[in-house]
């Protein structure tokens, strides 16, 4: 059976050929790995064989994982839809969240990120297929929310992340997130602490990294199947 430092090297192989391929500079895109739903055995085997960066969707079971990974001093990236009612957890436990979509929860995360830790990075979600079951702020408003989280005080601004619409070809693919990257590059122009661009999973990382992303975000890629 193939094992997860296996997948590991071959998916940093992967993005190292894509990089090559569509004239990126060497080890310009990271690797965040995708955890949720998976096993603390195989979470901490990725982290032996060198991650660092791990993603997670449920708040509860974020949590869960940071207690009994504590020792490993990993980075912990919120990457699922965010509620109100969650917003503490999230600003109080995490590094980096990915998803923030609404001014309120943006305010929510300042006012509630502890004063002896690190201002929160934030990524803003975007929406680009414009997908009614999907988070994300529209393009159209995506400044709006750039200018709130660059304005709070224990936030720090620092990209753009979407889930674009399902393709299997990779010129569809290439042609949702050129749209967002065009948007990062005119929202880099005034905000200068951008510098990441979160999009690219385990099936569309290839098209991600052609259209410029820095952090693409895999998961089964890594660990296989997530458990029922």
């Amino acid at each position: 059976m193939i094992s997860i430092a296996e997948n590991i090297e071959r998916v940093l192989r992967d993005i190292q050929r894509c990089e090559e391929l569509h004239g990126r500079a060497p080890g310009s895109v990271n690797l965040l790995a995708v955890s949720k739903k998976q096993e603390i055995e195989k979470i901490a085997a990725a982290a032996v064989a060198g991650l660092v960066d791990f993603g997670e969707n449920y708040l509860q079971e974020g949590l869960d994982k940071i207690r009994q990974l504590a020792d490993l001093n990993l980075t912990w990236h919120f990457i699922g839809p965010i509620q109100s009612n969650k917003t503490r957890g999230i600003a109080e436990n995490f590094q980096w969240v990915h998803s923030v979509d609404r001014v309120n929860i943006a305010k929510r995360l300042s006012n509630q990120r502890p004063a002896n830790l690190a201002p929160l990075n934030v990524c803003v979600q975007v929406n680009i297929s414009n997908e009614a079951a999907k988070s994300g702020v529209t393009i159209q408003d995506s400044r709006e929310v750039c200018e709130a989280v660059n304005n709070l005080p224990h936030l720090n601004l620092r990209g753009l992340m979407a889930i674009p619409a399902a393709h299997t070809e990779i010129t569809a693919q290439r042609a949702s997130f050129l749209t967002l990257a065009d948007a990062y590059r005119r929202l880099q122009a005034d905000f200068p602490t951008m510098d990441t661009l979160s999009m690219g999973m385990s099936n569309d990382f290839e098209a991600a990294i052609a259209e410029g992303s820095t952090m693409v975000r895999i998961g089964t890629g890594l660990f296989g199947s997530r458990p029922s």
